[in-house]
């Protein structure tokens, strides 16, 4: 029976922005509850091909200790004697990164490693694989850190990705310091997930996509409770361009209501209400619809 697991990854981190993150696919069940690893102001880590879950922790505290990338991997794997079936890949919070790729991984099987990424992957279509996630990771410079980890698992799915075929995706990201400013109070800002899904890449872009609308709304809400209702405003508008949804147009319509955005007020709670009829009840009472309250006939 086989241990080995076809996978491809990517560890990156954005010193800029305070971010570190890994995103994988694989022909495998469930492959974000083992291979991604983050800590924030840490690193990332991915541990796959006859992987041992624990290796991503572990390779973290090395990171954490001051151990350089390279180093890290070399004490994970010092009394491993099955160390030549297993693939790493470990990036710093500053850009620093180092990858491990074992002489009995499966073909094809390698990695490579740059100023803040490291990709890796076994059990691959061909070389192109990883060679395009690079291309893809470098080519997105200067977009969130989300957004370039799943352009790169793109691009290695439309290069051949696992020649097993698909089955399950993942993404996660943490940034330092985002726990002060979170109800939840801990730096993860994005873990997503793809368990079992004939086509997990384009369904993790589509969570991606919702999750950027639900951050949005986090956002906003933050700003609106500063009572800063432009910047509130502005939160929502920017991802207006990733689809409709009614309570997100509901909310935005609420924050121009209150910034004195009269028209672009009425123009998005009528579109909210529509895509959302269920949306009116609320709205008859709504004290931050009362400077428009008139101008829609809803008292």
């Amino acid at each position: 029976m086989s241990t080995h697991r076809g996978t491809f990854s990517i560890v990156a981190a954005d010193p800029a922005a305070g971010e570190v993150g890994c995103a994988v696919q694989s022909k495998y069940f469930s492959v974000g509850s083992v291979v991604p690893w983050a800590r924030a102001g840490v690193g990332a880590a991915a541990t796959q091909a006859a992987g041992v879950a624990v290796y991503g922790r572990r390779a973290l505290d090395e990171l954490e200790r001051g151990a350089e990338p390279d180093e890290a991997l070399e004490l994970v794997l010092a009394d491993d004697a099955g160390r030549e079936t297993r693939q790493l890949g470990v990036v710093t919070a500053d850009g620093r990164a180092a990858a491990f790729t074992g002489g009995e991984c499966l073909d094809w099987a390698g990695h490579r490693a740059g100023v803040g990424f490291a990709v890796q992957g076994n059990i691959l279509a061909g070389e192109r694989v990883v060679t395009g996630m690079v291309r893809a990771f470098e080519e997105t410079a200067g977009m969130p850190l989300v957004e370039r980890l799943v352009a790169a698992l793109e691009a290695g799915q439309a290069a051949g990705g696992d020649r097993r075929g698909q089955q399950s995706a993942a993404v996660v990201v943490e940034r330092a310091g985002a726990g002060a400013g979170s109800r939840e109070r801990i730096d993860r800002i994005c873990d997503l997930r793809v368990e079992d899904h004939p086509e997990p890449v384009a369904e993790l872009r589509r969570l991606v996509g919702v999750w950027t609308r639900w951050d949005a709304q986090r956002r906003g809400h933050a700003a609106y409770e500063r009572r800063e209702y432009a910047a509130a405003a502005a939160e929502l508008e920017a991802v207006l361009a990733g689809g409709e949804d009614g309570e997100l147009l509901y909310n935005l319509a609420c924050y121009e209501s209150l910034a004195g955005r009269d028209e672009a007020a009425l123009g998005h709670l009528r579109r909210a209400l529509e895509l959302q009829p269920a949306l009116h009840e609320p709205a008859a009472s709504d004290p931050d619809l009362d400077p428009i309250r008139g101008s829609l006939g809803l008292d």
